[in-house]
């Protein structure tokens, strides 16, 4: 990547971490476009700072003087635009293959893990940043602090989401490495949990010889590997950095270290409290001093869809969440319970993957079984094609608490004409489209 491209396209330029790309690029002086599948919010932001997109698979569209064409594996393979660079020898690299190019020009700080990378990648960067050591950052969402999912920096340090999916976190090799979670996912790609534990330790194992492993500290599967490194947990008293107590209410949450001194989020959740614990190790082994790190942690604004409130009056409140794995899904409604106790909480769901709502329903239904009422949306398939017998009915046929399936139309009616204390909308397909039209409906609510 010495050569720096002058013209790249992006073939799924819309995606959270290539629309990263997107951005790194552009802001290195190349001319960027690219295609995606259908218009968003986020596609309207990048035509508005400059860079060409266009919805259509048509080849007469795209840019035939590319110097670099960067795809996602969610593309199929007969889409005609990969087809046409792939045919006519053009330089064609893996969104992982590029940020595996780039990190070896930088000092790079990964974060993996089944849940909980975005938020703590984010929490890093903006550390680094408001302390003044910098940083270059690729953010797996849209980070309130920086109103983006790329930061640029002016140092050669870099902090980057270590993707399991497709195995794209095996391009890494970086001199500090973050797990934050393994939990049974992805199965579509590893077929067992054991494959997918075994492919995280070999990712580990890239950490360079001087570098650092952090881990939440009930990951046990790395203690063969001889390497630096240290554990965290908030509630673990044995780990390398953990909290002697915490609380949690609804102006944020704070922690008391076991090594000392407080730290104070406005950002909500149990779990990140220890996704802060993972950054505080961070800031600690590069050396940025204490007080430094607390004043980062106290003045961290989340991410876009990591609970956001989208709403809120007297009556009730809104919450938007990206959770899309049960643990996931778990942790956020514990954290909702314990901010809002004795509130009635209805969750919106929609499934993501047919794979992973067939392989992990059992899973699902326990963890929404903590609300009070659960309204299960179809599945959104991404990339992948229906499977015969799997809907969100497999997951509301396991429940025990009042759960039923519904349209997205049906959605709205059911808002127009109820009012739930605690309304939370959660998943990673497309629901975020649903809560602009849901909170709508409660604006204009006489």
């Amino acid at each position: 990547m010495n050569n720096r491209p002058s013209n790249v396209y992006l073939i799924g330029i819309g995606g959270i971490g290539m629309s990263a790309l997107a951005r790194y690029f552009q802001y290195q002086g190349a001319r960027v476009s690219g295609y995606d599948k259908t218009p968003t919010p986020l596609t309207s932001q990048l035509i508005l700072e400059g860079m060409i997109i266009h919805f259509d698979d048509d080849i007469e569209q795209i840019d035939k003087q590319a110097e670099l064409v960067i795809y996602t594996p969610a593309i199929p393979s007969t889409h005609k635009g990969l087809l046409y660079y792939k045919e006519n020898g053009y330089q064609l690299k893996k969104r992982s293959q590029v940020l595996g190019d780039l990190s070896k020009d930088y000092f790079t700080i990964a974060v993996a893990g089944s849940h909980g990378k975005t938020t703590t990648s984010a929490m890093i960067a903006w550390m680094l940043k408001h302390s003044g050591y910098d940083c270059t950052a690729f953010l797996g969402g849209i980070s309130i602090n920086f109103a983006s999912n790329f930061v640029a920096g002016d140092n050669k340090v870099m902090v980057v989401e270590a993707d399991e999916f497709d195995r794209s976190f095996h391009t890494l090799h970086p001199n500090v490495a973050v797990v934050t979670a393994i939990d049974s996912d992805h199965l579509e790609i590893y077929g067992t949990r054991e494959e997918l534990v075994k492919n995280f330790v070999q990712f580990a194992g890239q950490v360079q010889n001087d570098g650092r492993l952090i881990h939440q500290s009930k990951l046990d599967c790395f203690d063969d590997l001889s390497l630096e490194r240290w554990s965290y947990s908030l509630t673990d008293e044995n780990a390398d950095y953990t909290a002697t107590h915490y609380t949690v209410d609804i102006t944020g949450s704070r922690m008391h270290l076991k090594r000392g001194g407080e730290i104070q989020l406005s950002y909500p959740g149990i779990h990140n409290l220890e996704n802060a614990l993972a950054a505080i190790a961070v800031g600690t082994h590069l050396g940025i001093d204490a007080t430094k790190i607390a004043a980062a942690m106290a003045t961290f604004s989340g991410i876009r869809r990591r609970f956001e409130i989208a709403w809120r009056s007297e009556e009730m409140v809104l919450i938007d969440d990206y959770a899309h794995h049960p643990e996931e899904i778990r942790m956020f409604l514990k954290s909702v319970r314990e901010i809002y106790p004795g509130k009635k909480i209805t969750v919106v769901f929609q499934p993501h993957l047919f794979t992973r709502t067939r392989d992990l329903a059992m899973d699902f239904a326990a963890a929404l079984d903590q609300a009070d009422e659960t309204l299960l949306l179809p599945i959104y398939p991404a990339r992948e094609a229906p499977i015969e017998g799997v809907e969100s009915q497999i997951i509301a046929g396991k429940m025990l608490g009042n759960v039923r399936t519904l349209s997205k139309e049906e959605l709205l009616d059911y808002v127009g004409n109820t009012t739930p204390e605690i309304l939370c909308m959660v998943g990673a397909g497309d629901i975020d489209q649903e809560v602009f039209k849901v909170k709508s409906i409660l604006e204009n609510r006489k």
